[in-house]
């Protein structure tokens, strides 16, 4: 075969494949976007009220943050996935994939090699941790969740855009947004909304760039490994701190870093650009609104990913009843109803929510 049918014969394929994947869409059934309103996650704010008021409104600053206070909370599974180490059951995960017949012995040899990585950054003081939070009064509205200046709430600062679930169910679940995990207005009621982004990427490139200059790959890619791992663990220090302290609808909280990772606790923190909302662009409302850029020094990209790319960021919710949840595919009357609300063109939208829509866009 030369190139050219090679070409052509590659070209069919995706052809075919497309073709297949639309088809699979056409076949799955969507309700409207206002009938997946009427089945919205609707909770009863009289039987179940929101959380208390936070300790403080407005942004709190982490410059700095103690990196050696972070290396209890860290996940240590999602590490020997970046060697492609993965036990088998009952050894599957850490700690116990160091049992494992085939992968345990260089699975700990790993582990211990990045230990003592760690420490020396540590010590060295290698790597710094910046981070910020932000907490707001606010109401939910369909979708969309409205932030208030102040507690007057009479000034509407910015919003935070939603997407439905819109996939029929064979059973009675809710269709969920983001905005049902906060109170209306017209319940009543008093609610909040919360926001972070931490990293702890910072200085993470001058290592790499010295790994890098002696050709060693292994000690790069793990250097950057180790970083993504302090950002999830400050993700987690942080939010655990908010629920306890700074929000504090959960004083009495205590879980071990074991029962944090397992998610045992109240409330949820979905990022944006993830299933609870694919937009990457609801990152510029919260980057606007908490001055992250200036305050602690975490970007955002002309893609908007975050740099340093050791970085986390999202939302706080809650309430006892907000799940995580992913929204799926949307139809067309969701993509162009959220255009509206956002004030974008839909072509745009379309772009930006590309691999979630249930028909075949033209960007």
């Amino acid at each position: 075969m030369n190139r050219g049918d090679f070409i052509e014969d590659i070209e069919m394929t995706y052809t075919e494949l497309r073709d297949e994947h639309y088809s699979s869409l056409q076949e799955r059934k969507y309700l409207s976007l206002n009938r997946a309103r009427q089945k919205k996650l609707d909770i009863d704010w009289v039987v179940s009220p929101p959380a208390r008021a936070p300790k403080f409104l407005g942004v709190k600053v982490f410059k700095d943050y103690p990196l050696e206070k972070l290396v209890p909370m860290i996940d240590w599974n999602p590490f020997f996935q970046v060697w492609q180490l993965r036990g088998k059951y009952p050894n599957r995960n850490y700690p116990k994939i160091f049992n494992d017949p085939t992968v345990g012995e260089e699975a700990r040899k790993v582990f211990m090699e990045a230990q003592a990585m760690l420490q020396n950054i540590i010590d060295q003081k290698l790597l710094r941790a910046n981070g910020i939070i932000g907490l707001f009064p606010a109401h939910g509205k369909n979708e969309d969740i409205f932030i208030y200046k102040d507690e007057s709430r009479d000034q509407v600062i910015a919003t935070l855009y939603g997407l439905r679930q819109q996939a029929e169910k064979e059973t009675d679940q809710p269709y969920i947004a983001i905005g049902d995990f906060v109170a209306p207005e017209e319940s009543g009621h008093r609610d909040y909304v919360g926001m972070f982004a931490v990293s702890s990427g910072i200085g993470i490139e001058e290592i790499v760039r010295k790994y890098e200059a002696d050709q060693d790959d292994y000690n790069a890619i793990m250097a950057k490994s180790l970083a993504d791992r302090l950002a999830e663990a400050f993700a987690e220090c942080l939010h655990a701190d908010v629920r306890r302290t700074y929000w504090g609808y959960s004083e009495n909280e205590e879980l071990s870093s074991s029962d944090l990772i397992k998610v045992k606790y109240q409330g949820i923190r979905p990022a944006p650009g993830y299933p609870s909302q694919p937009d990457h662009t609801e990152k510029e409302t919260m980057w606007s609104l908490m001055n992250v850029e200036e305050l602690v020094d975490i970007k955002l990209t002309s893609s908007l990913a975050m740099y340093p790319a050791a970085s986390v960021c999202g939302l706080y919710f809650a309430h006892p009843d907000a799940p995580y949840f992913a929204v799926g595919k949307i139809t067309k009357d969701q993509v162009q109803d959220y255009a509206l609300r956002k004030g974008m063109p839909v072509q745009q939208v379309e772009m930006w929510l590309s691999s979630i829509l249930a028909y075949e866009d033209n960007v």
